[in-house]
């Protein structure tokens, strides 16, 4: 079977490697543009364009696949290139760009995409996030048959995952992303002898998953413990949950709901030496480890000793700045 690719980073780069260490046959990428990255901000290849490049996959980077959008010589090369390489399916792993029916009509088994989330619920573009902030006990991934939606095509294989208690988005993403490569491989071997069951997608329990902005990095201490300690989880690796303590924007990578605890929201409270608790809305949030601008995640104990004038009583705004 001719698999064609199309995906962009590290989540769809497991699920490449994983088609191609399994033997099939992938006779072209589609992956983002390059773009700037790091200190330097220079262009960089995604993680999928690497792992191509290195095993001589072709590539093909368009801007847009729309023939009557802003970039139409591009998507038309992008056309001409997957006729060319006469795919039976192509499958999807966090592309990045909407696929125009031309695309998702012209494999003779159509385009399947591997989506983490337990479809219906999270559709869209942060599923893993979303699902870790609303407290969600499970997840997993869905291998669903792609048509003109959001996300709403028919199902095609569904695996769950439990979410533990202090998995953050870059854990539970390495499980989800080592289960989409296993699965895509399974419903890949069943379409090729016709074993695939199409099944719709339930009406009840959609959810959307809307992208992740900058500005929900802010913690407002006016909210329950919980749904920080949640959010802190889920904003891990980015953008990263932040507050403001005297002018000096500081990120929270670890924390702990202390239910027990309570008192004016964003006050610091009482603690043992080396012990950082703060008062929220509902509880209070003991935390762990943090992060000052420039430098790396430290212990409670650490950042205390490098900002002395911490200590109990100190109100912190709740409405927070976002560290850069």
């Amino acid at each position: 079977m001719r698999v064609a690719f199309a995906g962009t980073p590290e989540f769809a780069q497991v699920a490449l490697a994983r088609l191609h260490g399994t033997g099939f046959e992938v006779p072209l990428v589609l992956t983002q543009p390059d773009r700037p990255a790091g200190r330097g901000m220079k262009l960089q290849a995604s993680p999928v364009k690497q792992f191509a490049a290195a095993h001589g996959i072709p590539v093909v980077q368009p801007r847009s696949l729309r023939l009557d959008g802003k970039h139409p010589d591009e998507a038309q090369a992008a056309r001409a290139a997957l006729e060319a390489c006469r795919a039976d399916v192509m499958v999807v792993a966090a592309y990045g760009l909407i696929l125009p029916a031309w695309v998702l009509e012209l494999p003779r088994l159509g385009c399947l995409n591997i989506h983490a989330s337990l479809l219906p619920r999270w559709r869209g573009a942060a599923p893993i996030h979303r699902a870790i902030e609303a407290g969600d006990r499970h997840t997993g991934i869905t291998i669903m048959q792609m048509d003109a939606g959001l996300d709403t095509g028919d199902m095609l294989m569904v695996e769950r995952l439990p979410i533990e208690g202090a998995d953050t988005t870059a854990t539970l993403h390495d499980r989800l992303a080592a289960l989409g490569g296993r699965l895509i491989v399974e419903a890949l071997e069943a379409a090729a002898c016709g074993g695939l069951r199409p099944t719709p997608q339930p009406a009840d329990g959609v959810t959307y998953a809307h992208k992740i902005e900058k500005s929900e990095a802010a913690i407002d201490w006016r909210q329950p413990a919980g749904a920080i300690a949640r959010r802190v989880r889920a904003f891990d690796p980015f953008p990263g949950a932040s507050f403001d303590c005297g002018g000096e924007p500081v990120k929270l990578w670890q924390a702990e709901e202390r239910p027990e605890l309570g008192g004016e929201p964003g006050t610091v409270l009482a603690a043992p030496p080396g012990r950082l608790v703060v008062a929220c809305g509902e509880g209070a949030l003991e935390l762990h480890m943090l992060q000052r601008p420039g430098g790396k995640r430290i212990p409670a104990a650490a950042f205390l000793q490098a900002r002395p004038g911490v200590r109990a009583g100190l109100v912190l705004a709740p409405g927070a700045v976002r560290a850069d």
